[in-house]
């Protein structure tokens, strides 16, 4: 099992996973323009955002999307990891672990003064998880977001 940068040619196998998560979620999956501005967003000329993924036997089994924000008050970035999805068929083997330690060696490099990320309230499972790592879930804290 392999955790790496994704590369253009991994964009298939992601947005694949992408279209899992969503029905995951029960959201709707991005359509066709929303794909191909991911992909665009991930890899062109001035990229937005880090596509991550795990391999396990040649396969893409898991990715992770990240981006830098800023903190004020640690003056200091902060990378933000979007998504982390593991495909049903890959969980519990400690993909997902391994995703947040290479994330977080990814921030100390850069330099960050902290990961940051939303789970839903509903998914046990994955809060499980980030408290059994050491990640506070900041239940004072909410989300706001307004649609463009």
């Amino acid at each position: 099992m392999g955790i790496r940068r994704a590369t253009a040619g991994d964009g298939t196998a992601i947005l694949g996973l992408v279209e899992a998560l969503a029905r995951y979620e029960k959201l709707e999956p991005p359509d066709t323009a929303a794909r191909e501005r991911l992909l665009r967003d991930a890899f062109g000329d001035e990229p937005k955002l880090e596509l991550w993924v795990a391999e396990r036997d040649s396969q893409i089994v898991a990715y992770a999307a990240v981006f830098f924000t800023y903190s004020s008050f640690l003056a200091r970035p902060t990378l933000y990891l979007e998504d982390l999805f593991v495909h049903p068929d890959a969980r519990r083997e400690g993909i997902a672990t391994q995703m947040l330690a290479r994330l977080r060696e990814r921030a100390d490099a850069v330099g960050c003064g902290r990961m940051e990320w939303t789970v839903l309230a509903w998914n046990e499972p994955a809060r499980a998880l980030y408290e059994r790592l050491g990640a506070t879930i900041l239940e004072d804290w909410k989300l706001v977001r307004t649609v463009l």
